[in-house]
């Protein structure tokens, strides 16, 4: 049989072993654990590596797993697998409401890489919190998922940038046969009511290949958690005439709609060369609410101005007003490639990839009182786009040593990175400084300014790198990796970077293994070159304060001390142990230790010198910039364990991650500013926990899923006079059952949050009528019912 097919059985054999394992077995007939253990590719470049075998943490869900979680939203999966990942709803909270930050190790969003079938998935347009820019995995459909494969280790000199807190890799599903399933969700408090539709395909393309085809299409309605505002209950009060809305905003969940499409595909040319491919698309409309402006207070817009004689913003909004805030993306992803052999023991891989995505933000309901009433009350605020070519080469060759029992495993490549940046002006009505700003009317639409023409623009960065990965057997005891990367950007210069790991198998169920790495994340051509306008509400005042983000290329920043940005550094070192019983137990634990230079944030912020123009009329202005250390520290445990619990199978997980992160030094805001610190080492739970049950017996199957969030503090986030609160521990119970109905038909229901929990209530959010804080590190709308029904043929 030729090298290829050969892979190709080997490959099968491995899956087949795999699903074997993912079954329940009685535990006086248990197989070897080792046969339990998945195949994984994430992390090493060498062949038929599990769990169990490899030298960093990698965790493995696969579909079933996936499924079991209640959510359309890749984010909320991950958030519920594994223990150190977290994800925010972040309502009413500009772009973030749609695209949400995800942490892993409470590290930065933009600090993990995510990859689908193993190559580099693309980042999203959106600049967050402290100008993280990340991938948005809310785009990667989940009935397309096959599992998910998580290195929780520094991997940068294995694949290059953003590789600092671990890499989360996407398998699409490669499976024959189709499978139809509609599912229905609703919150107990009677709102966020959900449907999705998913379907997905598989067929042999003759004896030579396999394409995959998957769909979803997916609705959900706005949550609110909302008290009406105490300045709307005076201002009723004071107007008995009106009839005001009540809550006048809403805080939670945003309407949402989205589609995505995708294939993934292989087909064997000839006995030594096969074609792949795999390609992602996504479309999605959102809808959130902003701050109410008050009539009798919001002095910015409710005022008479000589300017416009006669005309008073409380003709045009009498009851006050709500901007809406409306996001449209559009998201692509396609990978294609040829791999094959030179030899049973060469292998090679070459590929290129297109990523972009896109985001147009619209405002309606809104203003812009310094035009008066020239203004339109809906405005194009314009698009983020973020566009990425990848070209790469990677080949493998297996060594053979006399004096060593298996091969050494020798992988080296080269990587193309090309990354476009673009800003789209929006409507000029939507950042113009109209004659009624001489006369204290706000400029700019109101409550999200739109991107000028002074903003608008392109900006590119190419990337060139070089890597080397071994992986060498000292007997049969005793493993050791080195790697090396070599990256040369062009907008600021080359980057080195190492790692070497280790395993040594104390018995053939324990093993230790321990790694040191360097890292990086490189600024992306957004951060490097972008200006960007903001508003924001003060807890306290309740007035409107507008912010500038300035470019540090930018002449101002400059002069009030921006630096060129450079590459964040790390250091990574991992220590830990593994096992395995033939009894069903298995897991592990390793503990981190993560030092990072030269981080990622934003500046203090400063009042713009008298004498300086100021077009946008920024109240203050700020800048990005890496000046800051930070330590992260850290342990995972995770175990599980197989038996038979009476007539039935029952799987036992649990997984527990502790983790702190302190500000070492620096000169920035983070460092210096005691609010900024305090919210940057403990806006984080410090621990967090899963621990679930599934039960099997005849056509029933059965979930128990607790999740524990350890205690975190919020802030206010007030222009000055910034509010904090602690926040307590929370625990959720989910509850879930699923019946075979028959061959062909399924159904499953289940329960989040059973009990119905909430967190402590957000005092200081209480004058904006918010119940629970929007920075929350889990889901604040309540218990959560749903139903779903699979076809599958």
């Amino acid at each position: 049989m030729n090298a290829l097919m050969s892979a190709h059985a080997q490959t099968a054999n491995n899956a087949a072993a795999a699903a074997v394992g993912s079954q329940l077995v009685p535990s006086n007939d248990m197989p070897e654990v080792s046969v339990q253990q998945s195949v994984i590719v994430t992390g090493t470049r060498g062949a038929n590596r599990t769990q169990f075998d490899t030298l960093a943490p990698v965790d493995v869900f696969n579909r079933d797993e996936i499924a079991a979680v209640e959510s359309n939203d890749l984010n909320d999966v991950l958030a519920q697998l594994v223990p150190s990942y977290v994800v925010q709803r972040m309502p009413m909270n500009d772009g973030q409401v749609f695209v949400r930050p995800a942490t892993l190790r409470g590290l930065s969003p933009d600090q993990t890489l995510v990859l689908v079938n193993g190559r580099r998935f693309h980042r999203s347009a959106l600049l967050g919190s402290r100008g993280a820019q990340a991938a948005d995995l809310a785009q990667i459909p989940t009935s397309a998922i096959k599992r998910i494969e998580v290195l929780r280790d520094g991997a940068s000199a294995q694949y290059g940038s953003d590789a600092i807190a671990g890499v989360i890799n996407i398998i699409l599903d490669d499976t024959v046969g189709t499978e139809l399933s509609l599912r229905h969700s609703q919150y107990s408090e009677g709102d966020g009511a959900a449907t999705g539709f998913r379907a997905k395909t598989g067929f042999a393309l003759g004896d030579n290949g396999r394409l995959v085809l998957f769909a979803e299409v997916d609705k959900s309605d706005a949550t609110s958690r909302t008290r009406q505002r105490p300045d709307a209950i005076a201002f009723q009060a004071a107007h008995p005439e009106l009839n005001v809305p009540n809550p006048v905003q809403r805080w939670g969940q945003p309407d949402l709609e989205s589609k995505r499409v995708g294939f993934n595909a292989k087909y064997a040319l000839s006995d030594e060369l096969e074609l792949y491919g795999h390609g992602l698309y996504g479309a999605s409309e959102g809808l959130s609410d902003f701050n109410w402006r008050n009539p009798d207070t919001t002095t910015g817009v409710y005022r008479n101005s000589s300017v416009f004689p006669g005309w008073n913003l409380h003709s045009v909004y009498p009851l006050g007003f709500s901007p809406k805030y409306f996001n449209e993306q559009d998201d692509i992803q396609l990978v294609g490639g040829l791999r094959g052999y030179f030899s049973d023991r060469f292998r090679w891989d070459v590929s290129a990839s297109f990523g972009r995505n896109s985001i147009d933000y619209t405002l309606s309901n809104s203003i812009n009182a310094s035009l008066g009433p020239n203004s339109p009350t809906s405005f194009y605020l314009g698009e983020l786009s973020q566009e990425e070519k990848i070209v790469n080469a990677n080949f493998n060759y297996e060594l053979l040593v006399a004096a060593l029992a298996q091969p050494v495993n020798i992988a080296f490549g080269t990587e193309f990175r090309n990354e476009t940046y673009g800003v789209k002006a929006g409507d000029p009505e939507s950042y113009a400084v109209g004659p009624g700003a001489a006369s204290g009317l706000e400029s700019n639409s109101n409550g999200a300014p739109g991107f000028s023409k002074r903003q608008a623009g392109e900006w590119g960065q190419d990337s060139y790198a070089a890597y080397l990965d071994v992986e060498v057997p000292l007997g049969e005891r005793m493993n050791v990796g080195m790697a090396a990367r070599y990256e040369h950007f062009s907008e600021f210069g080359s980057t080195v970077d190492g790692k070497l790991s280790a395993r040594y198998t104390l018995t053939p169920n324990f093993a230790l293994r321990g790694s040191y790495s360097t890292g990086f994340r490189a600024p992306t051509p957004g951060q490097l070159n972008t200006n960007s306008t903001n508003q924001g509400l003060d807890t306290k005042t309740l007035q409107i304060f507008t912010g500038g983000r300035l470019a540090t290329n930018d002449p101002l920043a400059i002069l009030l001390g921006a630096k060129p940005l450079k590459p964040e550094q790390s250091k990574n070192l991992s220590m830990g142990f593994t096992w395995k019983t033939p009894a069903g137990f298995s897991g592990s634990v390793d503990f981190y230790d993560i030092q990072l230079s030269d981080r990622f944030s934003t500046s203090a912020s400063f009042a713009i010198p008298a004498g300086i123009d100021n077009p946008l009329r920024y109240t203050s202005v700020n800048y990005f910039t890496n000046d800051f250390d930070t330590t992260t520290q850290g342990v995972d445990i995770v175990g599980s364990y197989l038996t038979r619990v009476g007539a039935g199978k029952m799987n036992l997980t649990a997984a527990y991650n502790y983790n702190t992160t302190t500000v070492d030094s620096g000169r920035s805001s983070v460092a210096t500013n005691v609010a900024q610190r305090t919210v940057f080492e403990e806006r984080l739970p410090r621990q967090k926990a899963t621990f679930s049950a599934t039960y099997d017996l005849d056509k029933w199957s059965m979930l128990g899923r607790i999740r524990h969030y350890g205690s975190w503090t919020d802030n206010s986030g007030n222009a000055t006079g910034d509010i904090f609160q602690r926040f307590g521990a929370m625990q959720f119970l989910d509850l879930a059952a699923g019946y075979q109905i028959n061959k062909m038909h399924s159904i499953r229901f289940g329960i989040d949050n059973v009990t119905d929990e909430y967190p402590d209530e957000a005092t200081f959010q209480a004058s904006r009528g918010l119940i629970y804080s929007r920075n929350a590190p889990y889901d604040t709308d309540g218990r959560n019912l749903y139903v779903e029904y699979k076809v599958t043929f």
